[in-house]
């Protein structure tokens, strides 16, 4: 057994949301299928200004409503601390530290390192859509079980486009992942997935979406009533049959985080395993 100490950093600002719920149903099935002792704290970040120190091994930053913009709320200036402890420790340091971000998370970091443009979107991006792979991301062995383009829950109303490449190629990050090409819209395309280094990854849909779950939730009368009045009837039929299609929604969930979740946990065994061996 390995012991293994995850943070997540709730970002939904005490909104109710399906996000928790699914990120802590995927750690624990890939716990349970490593057979692994992992450990979960939860940080209730912009409600009540709490972050873990670096005492953890991996840290989840979640989705959440709201603007990514700069809000000089009391929580901003540490998260972004936190952040930038975790990518000068995997330069330090052997055993690494492993971050994976989410949706607002993503926007946030993304303009923390200033890797890309934030601004609002001219309409919410609110469905089941297609994410078309970069070159990069036809290469990224992590994406390899999804097809292109793969199918991703999305709900956003605010967007990173415009890529810093100099930044980018500085840092040594890569885009892999681009959202839907809409060749009759004149509007540039989103960064959809973003490799930063080997240790820290994030994306802007939400890979976390477990197609039982979001069915059961949007089959109630509140959610359906709510998408109908303001999406439209063919929107709520297509996210329902994109929600029962095991190619679509369910294909992601069970690939990128609990990839992403597996090859941390591999690699902080062999660190381990060659310390032991070196001691």
């Amino acid at each position: 057994m390995r012991f293994v100490k995850i943070a997540i950093l709730d970002m939904y600002d005490n909104h109710a949301n399906e996000g928790m719920r699914c990120i802590l149903q995927i750690i624990r099935t890939v716990r349970q299928q490593e057979n692994t002792d992992v450990t979960f704290d939860i940080f209730n970040v912009r409600a009540n200004n709490e972050l873990p120190e670096l005492d953890y091994d991996i840290y989840i930053s979640t989705g959440g409503p709201g603007s990514p913009l700069p809000s000089g709320e009391a929580w901003e200036e540490p998260y972004f601390e936190l952040i930038d402890q975790l990518f000068a420790w995997n330069h330090t340091n052997e055993r690494k530290k492993y971050l994976f971000m989410i949706c607002h998370s993503f926007q946030l970091v993304m303009r923390h390192l200033q890797l890309g443009e934030v601004s609002r979107r001219k309409s919410t991006s609110f469905g089941i859509f297609p994410v078309h792979k970069t070159d990069q991301g036809q290469l990224y062995h992590n994406l390899d079980p999804l097809p292109d383009p793969f199918y991703a829950v999305d709900s956003r109303d605010y967007q990173v486009t415009q890529p810093n490449l100099e930044r980018i190629d500085q840092i040594g990050a890569e885009i892999l992942c681009l959202e839907k090409d809409r060749p009759h819209v004149p509007l540039e395309r989103a960064i959809m997935a973003v490799r930063f280094s080997d240790e820290i990854f994030g994306t802007q849909f939400h890979p976390e979406a477990d197609g039982e779950g979001m069915l059961r939730y949007f089959l109630t009368d509140e959610k359906r009533n709510h998408i109908v009045l303001n999406y439209g009837q063919e929107k709520y039929d297509e996210m329902v049959a994109y929600l029962q299609d095991p190619d679509k929604i369910a294909l992601t969930e069970s690939v990128i985080l609990p990839t992403f979740l597996r090859n941390a946990l591999e690699d902080l065994a062999e660190v381990a395993e060659e310390n032991v061996a070196h001691s």
